[in-house]
Order: structure tokens, then C-alpha cells, then sequence
């Protein structure tokens, strides 16, 4: 499980339903092709409270709009599509509520199509949004007020992961006291950049793992020329790259980090950084950035990054990864559990570990936003029942519990990552972490834990007794090690960024408000900027035109949301 488009890689591991009726006593709505029951008119005509996971007299049918990678358990059916996923099916039988998709997309053709259907105010009933998306179709007044459904719909269990932070994160996505979107946070330490590597291929050539960067420049140099896999072919490369130099995974924000370089936070948006007088400045532009874009130039002209990344999707840069062509990639905690999952599975020899990213003298400091808020969920105004959206949050949430367990599985077509919208406990991967760890230490043979974690818990308990004992007659040897060293081990995924929570080895993002106006006005512009530039320079073009970036960037509007971001910063600090 992935937390968040970032986040959009995670496996949680996928949870059983069975059917649910609660009891309502509900009318019928004639308005709308459904005849859906209003949470209102229920309201009126019954004695009974709104329930959380209440069933749905009549058929309510909720718009969605997706884009999609694989299935990320190897062990999903073979050509399961989207609304072919078990979730739904599951949906329907315990809730009455229908998903339609008026459009699918893979993930790389998302935002495109997206920013077509705002424009063509084509939109879904319930919709995945950016910050900057988000801001937008607030100005335009299309986000529907949330306040009702979620005060009497909302889960005990949704209540108390939205209000953990106090209620700061949902204040952030309210105007004028109305609630308009559910913001997807969690704990800042998951977007921890990690430098994961083939510890069998640093073996094969007698190396260490890289403390500084001139050590992990000469490994990158040695899986091209070396022959780190010894099949006596030369056909590897150091470093995972595609196209996009800032996303949300196999990109290069913990390269960049190395070099004392802060310039996102990932999905291009710009990252925001303390000086020494107590101003705010846009990483994207400071001289760190230059110095690393030089050493990405030296390193395409060498071979160590692929010669056609500019070309290359996520999915391409997981083809490489997963049939042995680089032995090298930056990255969060979750990669064991996709792609290097299917890595370990296709080369029974691969072995992946991951380590603190080297810096100039030393390791070197990951950015770590305040607030990990990627992703919110908001409603279209003319939704119906806005509250359907609540209830399929409390939906995703109950089945996370132990008595949905049996049926609930991968190989029985339920994919959680194509499921929206749904909304984790922002504790949960430290709970796992320490619940497996003190069963293992125990030498326990089953999980005690009994609340909405339990399912996560066991999963990766049992994945992890049955990769430490060999056992594969549950899953793969990849699937057990990825959920295992994802998110238990102690030098694994999360184990590693652990450390480096504790040590300090960090740097903040500092601005976590929503986009600023003319961040919204010129943001797409200014990243196709970047993107254009820096591509340029990586493949050859003058290191001066980091320089020439620069100027465009604050004459085109970096300078007015410098301006913006700090009088944000003001009123923070003020409060």
C-alpha cells in the first residue's frame, strides 16, 4: 500500500467484504434517473439516525473518473479491468451504491484528460483532486459543502483519522465554514527519499554501498561497465529515470536531495524552503540545483541514466527495473512492494536494500514536507447525495477489519488501488510496523491486534512469517519479501526511513497552504518550463541555460508567488 499518488503505488493488502444491510428506513426521491433515496427526506421520514454504513432503499449511482496503473499484486486476475473490480461488486451488495466511470485512462494520460473535462465542465460525481485542481473548481464554485454528510455520515473510525491533526487538515480544504473536500493525509515521513539498490550486484562487483556521492557515482558507473549481473552481455544502466524528473516515483527529487537540492516534493510542485533570514524561497532555483543538473548531464553522456528516459512512462521505468536492465532507483519506502517485488520474483538471485541517500561528505538530508496532503476527495455540486461519497470512505475503512478477511483477496479480482475514494489512518504504517515487530519478536503465531488495522496487520505478519521461513504456498517469494521489507523489516522500507526520522537527517518543506492564485494561474506553465529545461540540459544543452530557466521562471510569475507564498508564510507565523 501506497499512501498517496503519491500514494498511488501502494499495496495495502486487499480486504474481503461480505454483504451488509443496514437498517434505514427510507423514502424514495423521484427526482433523478435512480429514484435515489435524499439523506434529507430519510431524515424527515424516520425516527432512526443517518447511518454510517446504511444500505440504499434504491440504487444510487455515483460518477467517477480514473486513471490507472496495473494491478500491483501479481497475483490479480490476468485482464481484470476497472469495472471489473470485486470492490465494486461488494459495494453494490452492502451499500446500494453503483460506480460508473465515465472514463478511464492510464495514469500517465490522467491530468490531460482531466484538465479537458474541467474545461468542458465534464465532471464526475466524485472526484480526485490536486491543490491546484482543487483551487480551481472552488473559485468556479463547482465543489458541493460536505459539512452534513460528513457531521452524520462520517464513520467513528473516518472521524478519528480526519481529526487526529486537530482539524487543521480539513480547515485547510473549508471556505466560509463549508467543509468542500476530504484531504488524504498522512504521516510526512512516508514521501522519505530512499536509495534503493542490488545489493547482489554490488556483491558481484566487490562494492559497498554508497555513503557519499562519489561513492554511488562510481557503483552507477560500474553497473554500466561491469557487467553487474555477469551474463557477459553489456546491457545495463546505473540510474532509474523517466520522463518525469519530479513524480511520483522512479524520478529524481532524492537525487537532487543528495546534492543539497530541494526543488518539489513530487507531481511538480515546487518546493519551498527556509533562508537564513527566515524567508521562504523556491528550491527549484537556487545554484544546488544547477551543480546536480551538471552531474545528471555527465552522467546521460556516460551512459549511466537511459538513453531514451525522455520518452519513457512510469510503466517503462518498471519494465527496467523489473527485467534487470539498471540496478539503481530513488525512491520511497514502499518499492519492495512494487515494482521490486516482481524484480525478486522474475531473478531468483536479485536482492534489493535500501539505504539513506548519500550526500557531498556524507549521507544526505531527504526533503519531508510539514503536511503530506496530496490528494483530497471532493464532490461535484450537483450530486445528489453527497453523502454517498462519506459512506464509501466508511465502506473502504470497515472492510479493513478482521471479519472481512476470508474472501477479500487479489487473486479473487479486488484491486485497492483502483478503488476511490478511500482514506487511511494516518498511523497505520507505524502500527504495522510495531504490531508485526512485537509478534515476530515474541515468536507469536498470530496477530492480537483488534480494530480497522487488523487486516493490514495480519497481512504483513503472515507475508513476513512465510518469506523469513521459505514458505511460498501462500504467495510468491517477491510478494511475501515486498510487504515484509516494505513495511517491517528493520532495514527495510520503512525501517530505514524510521531511522532517519529519528536522526534528524531531514530537510522541511515549508509551505503547505493550498496553491496560491497565481500558482494556479501559471503553475503549468512554469512546470512545462522546468520540465523543458532541465530535460534539455540533462541531454546536452549548455549548463547556461539553468541560468537563462531562471530568469523566465520569476518574469513569468515566480517572482509574484514568491511574493504570495511568503505573505502566506507571515500570517502563519502570526497565528
Amino acid at each position: 500500500m501506497k499512501w498517496i499518488k503519491p500514494w498511488k503505488m501502494i499495496l495495502v493488502a486487499t480486504m474481503t467484504l461480505s454483504v451488509l444491510s443496514a437498517c434505514s428506513s427510507q423514502t424514495k426521491d423521484s427526482a433523478g434517473s435512480s429514484s435515489q433515496t435524499s439523506s434529507k427526506e430519510e431524515n424527515k421520514t424516520s425516527d432512526a439516525k443517518p447511518e454510517p454504513l446504511g444500505k440504499y432503499a434504491d440504487t444510487v449511482t455515483v460518477t467517477e473518473v480514473l486513471g490507472y496503473n496495473p494491478p500491483e499484486d501479481p497475483r490479480t486476475p490476468k485482464g481484470i479491468t476497472p469495472e471489473q473490480n470485486a470492490y465494486l461488486k461488494d459495494l453494490k451488495d452492502m451499500l446500494n451504491i453503483e460506480v460508473k466511470y465515465k472514463w478511464t485512462v492510464p495514469s500517465s494520460q490522467f491530468e490531460q484528460k482531466f484538465s479537458l473535462a474541467m474545461a468542458s465542465a465534464d465532471l464526475p460525481d466524485i472526484m480526485e483532486l490536486d491543490p491546484k485542481n482543487f483551487e480551481k473548481l472552488k473559485k468556479q464554485g463547482m465543489l458541493a459543502d460536505l459539512t452534513e454528510a460528513y457531521n452524520n455520515y462520517a464513520s467513528p473510525e473516518l472521524k478519528k483519522y480526519m481529526e487526529s491533526d486537530g482539524g487543521f487538515a480539513m480547515k485547510t480544504y473549508s471556505d466560509d465554514g463549508k467543509l468542500l473536500a476530504m484531504p488524504a493525509f498522512e504521516d510526512p515521513f512516508l514521501s522519505t527519499q530512499l536509495l534503493w539498490l542490488r545489493k547482489d550486484w554490488l556483491e558481484n562487483l566487490k562494492l559497498e554501498p554508497p555513503k557519499t556521492l562519489a561513492d554511488l557515482d562510481n557503483i552507477a558507473e560500474a553497473f554500466v561497465k561491469n557487467d553487474p549481473d555477469q551474463n557477459g552481455k553489456n546491457d545495463t544502466y546505473g540510474v532509474s529515470l523517466q520522463k518525469n524528473l519530479f513524480f511520483w516515483a522512479y524520478d529524481l527529487r532524492g537525487f537532487f536531495n543528495s546534492y543539497g537540492a530541494y526543488p518539489s516534493i513530487g507531481d511538480n510542485q515546487s518546493a519551498w524552503i527556509k533562508d537564513s533570514g527566515g524567508k521562504l524561497i523556491p528550491g527549484l532555483i537556487q545554484p544546488e540545483v544547477k551543480t546536480a543538473l551538471g552531474k545528471l548531464q555527465s552522467w546521460y553522456k556516460d551512459g549511466m541514466l537511459d538513453k531514451e528516459f525522455a520518452l519513457k512512462d512510469e510503466n517503462k521505468a518498471v519494465e527496467d527495473i523489473t527485467s534487470g536492465k539498471v540496478g539503481i532507483v530513488f525512491g520511497e519506502w514502499w518499492y519492495p512492494n512494487y515494482p521490486l517485488n516482481l524484480s525478486v520474483d522474475k531473478d531468483p538471485k536479485a536482492e534489493w536494500i535500501p539505504v539513506q541517500i548519500p550526500g557531498l561528505d556524507g549521507p544526505g538530508k531527504s526533503l519531508v514536507p510539514k503536511i503530506r496532503s496530496g490528494k483530497v476527495f471532493a464532490v461535484n455540486k450537483n450530486m445528489k447525495h453527497p453523502e454517498a461519497a462519506i459512506k464509501m470512505l466508511n465502506y473502504y475503512i470497515e472492510v479493513g477489519k478482521k471479519k472481512y478477511m476470508d474472501k477479500n483477496k487479489a487473486e479473487n479480482g479486488y484491486v485497492y488501488n483502483w478503488f476511490n475514494p478511500r482514506i487511511y489512518n494516518p498511523a497505520q504504517i507505524d502500527t504495522i510496523y510495531t504490531e508485526v515487530n512485537k509478534a515476530l519478536d515474541a515468536k507469536q503465531t498470530e496477530i492480537t491486534l483488534d480494530d480497522e488495522n487488523y487486516k493490514n496487520v495480519a497481512d504483513v505478519f503472515k507475508a513476513a512469517q512465510d518469506y523469513l521461513s521459505g514458505n511460498t504456498s501462500n504467495a510468491s517469494k517477491g510478494v511475501n519479501w515486498g510487504q515484509y521489507f516494505s513495511r517491517a523489516a528493520k532495514d527495510g522500507g520503512w525501517g530505514v526511513t524510521r531511522q532517519i526520522k529519528e536522526s534528524g537527517a531531514f530537510v522541511n518543506n515549508e509551505f503547505y497552504g493550498l496553491p496560491t492564485e497565481t500558482q494556479v494561474e501559471k503553475g503549468a506553465q512554469l512546470d512545462k518550463l522546468m520540465q523543458e529545461s532541465f530535460t534539455k540540459i540533462i541531454m546536452g544543452a549548455s549548463l547556461d541555460e539553468f541560468d537563462k530557466f531562471v530568469q523566465s521562471w520569476k518574469s513569468l510569475g515566480g517572482d509574484q508567488i514568491t511574493k504570495e507564498v511568503n505573505d502566506w508564510y507571515a500570517t502563519e507565523a502570526a497565528k
